[in-house]
C-alpha cells in the first residue's frame, strides 16, 4: 500500500489529533516534536505530520518528515498536498516559507529566509540587523540532496535543483540548475 492510500485511511484520525495538539502551548508541541525526531517508522511520521499541522500556518495532506528535520519560525510556512522533507533538512521561516504541491526535498537540504547585515561596522556582523524575504517553492519541484535555498528566491513549477546546488536566485519554469552559485544546466 503506497503512502497515499494510506494517508487517505489515516486522515480524519490524523487531522482530529492535530486539532487536539493545536490547543497545546507551543513550547510543548516543539518539546515533543524534538523527542521524537531521531524516530523512523510509521507511527512517528504520523506523529510528525500531526505536529507538523498542529503548528504550521497551513499543512495539506500526504505530507512526509524525515527523521532529524529542524523547523524554525513554523508559523509562517506553508506547506501543500504531497510533499516529502527527508531526513536533515532545515527550514526557516521567519520571511515566509511557501512550499506548493507535490514537491520532494532530499535529504541535507536548507531553506532560509532571512539574512545578516554587514553595514553598521561598529557592531559584529551577527548583531547587525537581520533582513527577510521570502522562499516560494511552486509545485511539482524536485529540491536534490544537500541544495541550500537563499532568501527572496521563487523555484517554478517542473523544475529542478540539482544536488549541491547553492539557489541564489530564482529559477524558471521548466529548468534544472546546478552549481555554486546555481546556473542552467537543461531545459526540460
Amino acid at each position: 500500500m503506497r503512502g497515499n492510500d494510506i494517508f487517505k485511511l489515516a486522515k480524519p484520525m490524523l487531522r482530529g489529533f492535530a486539532f487536539v495538539f493545536s490547543l497545546f502551548p507551543n513550547f510543548l508541541i516543539l518539546f515533543l516534536w524534538d523527542c521524537i525526531s531521531n524516530h523512523g517508522g510509521k507511527i512517528f511520521i504520523a506523529f510528525r505530520y500531526i505536529l507538523l499541522k498542529a503548528i504550521c500556518k497551513e499543512v495539506g495532506d500526504n505530507v512526509y518528515v524525515g527523521k532529524y528535520v529542524v523547523i524554525k519560525n513554523h508559523k509562517n510556512i506553508e506547506i501543500g498536498n504531497n510533499v516529502s522533507i527527508h531526513d536533515y533538512c532545515y527550514l526557516e521561516g521567519a520571511g515566509n516559507l511557501f512550499i506548493g504541491n507535490n514537491v520532494s526535498i532530499a535529504h541535507n537540504c536548507s531553506i532560509l529566509t532571512a539574512n545578516h547585515t554587514w553595514y553598521n561596522s561598529n557592531i559584529p556582523i551577527k548583531y547587525n540587523p537581520e533582513t527577510f524575504q521570502p522562499v516560494i517553492i511552486k509545485s511539482d519541484v524536485w529540491i536534490g540532496c544537500g541544495v541550500r535555498i537563499l532568501a527572496g528566491v521563487t523555484i517554478n513549477s517542473r523544475s529542478i535543483a540539482a544536488a549541491g546546488a547553492v539557489v541564489n536566485k530564482d529559477i524558471e519554469t521548466g529548468t534544472i540548475v546546478g552549481g555554486i552559485p546555481c546556473k542552467v544546466l537543461k531545459n526540460i
